[in-house]
């Protein structure tokens, strides 16, 4: 097994560390996604992935990091180098044709519904981003559904921002992430907050050169802030 990337404690006191994960895991791994699944109220949510495309993260096309406690593997999370941007998110947000190969996908994570509330996802986001060779790969893709709060907030903790909203994986609404990891923010002078149920709505803003920036709300009502 790869050498410890981060060790520390968790707020309750429980020593974790993180690794690299490799295809000796990958029992683990769909262990742990299936878990993850059968604890879902709304399985769209995730858009697990298969063996094969596991084993084409681990075979180098990608990295995965993985979170242990007491010798268990308790959380995961990948970035995904994609086969000529094959899920189309590099286009979709209009990075050039000349610089699709500098495209790299932020991928699906998994945390045990027993290590919730500890921020696992956010922390494997932070160190997978500062591993990413920045030489090689330029943009930085994701996606993520509607109402999915958590994966929404760790987006957005990362710096990535909506470019587009609209059908992936045959038919499901996905918000499109994006970042530049070498173009410094430019600064934005309008802003408006738009539910996040108003689809057309944002679907017109972003069609007109607005990016979303951040959530806003509560569990009383969600609402995502767009700016240009």
């Amino acid at each position: 097994m790869e050498s410890i990337i981060f060790e520390g404690n968790l707020k309750n006191g429980q020593p974790i560390h993180m690794r690299k994960l490799t295809a000796g895991q990958l029992p683990e791994i769909l262990s742990l996604q299936q878990e993850v699944i059968e604890a879902l109220e709304v399985k769209e949510r995730l858009q697990p992935l298969t063996e094969e495309e596991f084993r084409f993260i681990l075979d180098g096309n990608g990295e995965m990091l993985g979170v242990y406690a007491d010798g268990e593997l308790i959380a995961w999370r990948a970035m995904l180098v994609p086969d000529n941007d094959h899920e189309g998110l590099g286009r979709d947000v209009g990075v050039p044709e000349e610089e699709i190969s500098k495209v790299i996908y932020q991928e699906i994570s998994a945390v045990s519904p027993k290590w919730r509330g500890f921020s696992l996802q956010t922390l494997m986001g932070l160190v997978l981003m500062e591993r990413v060779d920045s030489d090689k790969h330029r943009y930085v893709c994701s996606t993520v559904m509607p109402g999915n709060i958590p994966s929404l907030k760790d987006k957005f903790r990362h710096g990535l921002e909506v470019r587009a909203l609209k059908e992936k994986y045959g038919g499901k609404l996905r918000y499109v992430f994006f970042k530049d990891l070498k173009t410094q923010e430019h600064q934005r002078t309008e802003s408006r907050e738009i539910p996040m149920d108003d689809i057309a709505g944002q679907q017109a803003l972003l069609g007109t050169g607005w990016a979303g920036t951040a959530l806003v709300g509560d569990g009383n009502g969600w609402f995502v802030r767009y700016e240009r």
